[in-house]
């Protein structure tokens, strides 16, 4: 390698330095050197406040979509049900509970009819085939209740609320939402 010739320095340079070093303490830079950056302008309180508000607005809208207490423990027992058979129960009594007349026939093809217990109050589940819709579960409700006429899906099933003729609510659960269509009409339709 070549050598370099030796750089000296001018004499303005060695005056600078000279007065440089006896203006500041050595260490230490002034303050106004230093970068004041807002709380807002931080890039990681940023992201963190992106993140608390993402996650804030998922969980209000997973629980926005949440159905009553009463409805989500009717799917719960459904789920634990589906795949029972029988007749356990006379078929007018259902009827009754699901407010037809009990000179009419039980809507679909009954799969299971029985009493069942859902969060201490006694329920008249009957479990019917829709042949154009497919399989519903309608609870019926021995004590008054108060559910509003409502639908959603919950729990990877479709749930509905109707109003029965005798002013008692319904609760519907189908894994197909044309199912529950089907089963409404058929229900309002021969209940009128």
């Amino acid at each position: 390698m070549k050598d370099l010739p030796e750089f000296q320095d001018s004499a303005f340079d060695l005056r600078v330095r000279a007065e440089l070093a006896l203006a500041f303490d050595p260490g230490q830079p002034p303050e106004q050197l230093f970068r004041n950056t807002p709380l807002l302008s931080r890039r990681g309180f940023q992201r963190g406040l992106a993140a608390l508000l993402l996650s804030g607005t998922g969980a209000g809208t997973v629980l926005a979509m949440r159905p009553p207490e009463l409805v989500r423990s009717a799917i719960e027992h459904e789920y634990y049900e589906r795949t029972l058979r029988g007749n356990f129960i006379d078929s007018e009594k259902i009827l009754a509970h699901l407010g037809l007349t009990p000179k009419q026939a039980i809507p679909g093809y009954p799969q299971l009819m029985r009493p069942c217990d859902i969060d201490g109050r006694l329920a008249y589940h009957l479990t019917t085939f829709f042949e154009k819709g497919g399989m519903v579960t309608v609870f019926a409700f021995d004590q008054p209740v108060t559910l509003k006429d409502d639908s959603g899906w919950w729990n990877d099933v479709y749930w509905q609320v109707l109003t029965s003729r005798d002013g008692k609510p319904l609760v519907l659960v189908a894994q197909k939402k044309k199912a529950l269509a089907v089963a409404q009409n058929t229900l309002t339709k021969s209940a009128s």
